[in-house]
């Protein structure tokens, strides 16, 4: 045939021309069983999939929270550094100035 001169497919033309003979009872069976093994592996791999899903959102958790724990000791050290540091330089000048009126 030559371009365009293609007959058009149709989902009815598809189907019939493809469709094959049912298999034998016993082929059929094992089909089913093999389907079904399938299905029941993919169902296990599911919950195994979603089970190290939620041990991963619950780790996330727990590592979102310590972050966060972290982040305020952090904020804290900075605050009490800040302060000793105040404190130090304060009894430094104190120090000087006694140093200072003491008779030579």
């Amino acid at each position: 045939m030559c371009y365009g001169q293609h007959q058009a497919f149709s989902r009815d033309s598809l189907s019939s021309s493809t469709r094959q003979q049912p298999p034998a009872t016993e082929n059929n069976n094992n089909n089913n069983n093999n389907a079904e093994d399938v299905v029941d592996n993919l169902r296990d791999r599911l919950a195994d999939t979603e089970a190290r899903l939620a041990r991963a959102r619950a780790r996330e958790a727990e590592l979102s929270q310590r972050l966060e724990e972290m982040k305020r000791f952090v904020s804290v050290m900075e605050i009490l550094e800040t302060y000793l540091k105040r404190r130090f330089r304060e009894q430094q000048d104190h120090v000087d100035r006694l140093c200072k009126s003491l008779p030579a």
